[in-house]
């Protein structure tokens, strides 16, 4: 059953049925004839005997065996021979037949059964009883074997199948209460409910849902408090080097003054890129909205452009299909296309050219950008997208916040960066994003 609600309507459903179908087969069970033949007191084993004696006794003999159960049990019997004629007078009363016309229009005072027996003879007797209704209920009252099984076997089929339903209910809840408690600690592990999330109902897919809410919570707590140490410790520079310069220019003559202007001035640009980037960083944590369909050639074409009025000793190569597009956000993938380009272009020789391919996947565009410069040692590679990290070899501007943005954005279109160093020399970064 692929849902909660069908599993807990066939439960409760199946329930109902059983406890009907059992009411109704037991009802049945004890109107049977072959029943009260096999199980009453009065009823169980007198046609064999009733035939043994008649044939090795006599009539008299026979019908003495009758007046045993007429004392007893009020039941009259009447046998027959082959031929319809009765052996014996019986103990049918003697207006029976006109009583039986007479309330048959109503409903009979009792209840009615034939039997028919093969003796070692050859000979066939038809017995016919009748039982009073009042001495048939009471037995009915009395045989509570029968009846008090059957319920026992309901009960415990029904009470399997509430104690099923209950634990399949209870226990994903139970452990969807344990995940929020942990989640409020900050400490909820992320594959906890893997296995409740496998389950094909609302619950599975409720628990799903909870491990992505809480994957994207823990990554969030994450980020923000990596990013907030990040800061407070990138901060410090910028703002040490502008109190130093401060202190000078009220220091200094007012002739000196006029030159600590521009280092205060460039100090507050420092400043203000970082924080910009800072929190273009913090914005791909935050919902971006709906997706729209990008073209690549187009975008890498203009951020082409863009990039050689900075850069024009340098020459860019594109190799991309017309086709190439993706379902993200432009914005952001401006901003990361432009980092790599931009660091592509910061470190490649003059006389090289950087190359830009775009390629098919089985699912995904690979973006790839590929730069002639010295490259990133090996041991720094794995480093190499975390906020505010520089290899030590790198020299520039910059507060190693690029990568991390083009990381980041990657991740939040469900693909990923990949930067190595080219066989051939020089950098490689590949930014893989589902088509």
């Amino acid at each position: 059953m692929r849902t909660l609600f069908w599993r807990v309507f066939a439960s409760f459903w199946l329930a109902i049925v059983l406890v009907a179908g059992l009411s109704l087969l037991l009802g049945r069970v004890f109107n049977q004839d072959a029943l009260i033949l096999a199980t009453h007191p009065a009823l169980r084993g007198l046609a064999e005997q009733w035939v043994e004696r008649y044939e090795t006794q006599g009539a008299e003999a026979a019908q003495r065996l009758l007046e045993k159960p007429k004392r007893r049990y009020r039941l009259d019997v009447q046998v027959l021979g082959d031929d319809g004629e009765p052996l014996v007078r019986g103990t049918f009363p003697p207006r029976a037949a006109a009583l039986e016309a007479r309330v048959r229009e109503n409903r009979l005072p009792w209840r009615r059964l034939t039997e028919s027996i093969d003796s070692p003879s050859g000979a066939t007797y038809l017995f016919i009883y009748r039982i009073p209704h009042p001495e048939l209920h009471g037995w009915q009252r009395d045989s509570v074997l029968l009846p008090l099984g059957a319920l026992a076997i309901a009960l415990l089929v029904l009470t399997i199948l509430s104690l099923r339903l209950t634990l399949s209910i209870t226990r994903p809840l139970e452990r969807l209460r344990s995940a929020v408690h942990d989640l409020g600690r900050t400490a909820y592990q992320q594959h906890s409910l893997d296995e409740l999330a496998r389950r094909p109902d609302e619950l599975g897919l409720l628990a799903k849902d909870f491990n992505h809410m809480g994957e994207r919570l823990q990554g969030l707590i994450g980020s923000q408090r990596q990013l907030l140490r990040d800061v407070s410790h990138e901060l410090r520079s910028p703002l040490a080097r502008l109190k130093i310069a401060l202190a000078l220019a009220e220091r200094a003559p007012a002739e000196e003054r006029e030159q600590l202007w521009p280092r205060l001035g460039q100090e507050c640009d420092r400043l203000e890129a970082l924080i910009q980037e800072i929190l273009t960083l913090a914005r791909l944590d935050s919902e971006p909205g709906a997706r729209q369909v990008v073209p690549l050639r187009p975008l890498l074409e203009k951020l082409i452009e863009d990039a050689q009025l900075l850069y024009p000793e340098q020459q860019i190569n594109l190799d991309c299909p017309d086709s190439a597009s993706i379902s993200g956000w432009p914005d952001m993938l401006e901003r990361a296309l432009d980092n790599l380009l931009r660091n592509a272009l910061r470190f490649n020789p003059a006389e090289q050219s950087v190359e830009i391919r775009v390629v098919a996947q089985a699912d995904t565009w690979q973006v790839e950008i590929r730069d002639h410069g010295p490259g990133v040692a090996n041991e720094h590679l794995p480093r190499l997208g975390e906020p505010f990290f520089r290899a030590p070899q790198q020299s520039g501007s910059g507060h190693g916040l690029g990568l991390a943005i083009v990381r980041r954005s990657a991740e939040r279109h469900g693909g990923h960066l990949e930067l190595v160093n080219h066989v051939d020399g020089g950098f490689v970064a590949r930014l893989t994003l589902p088509r």
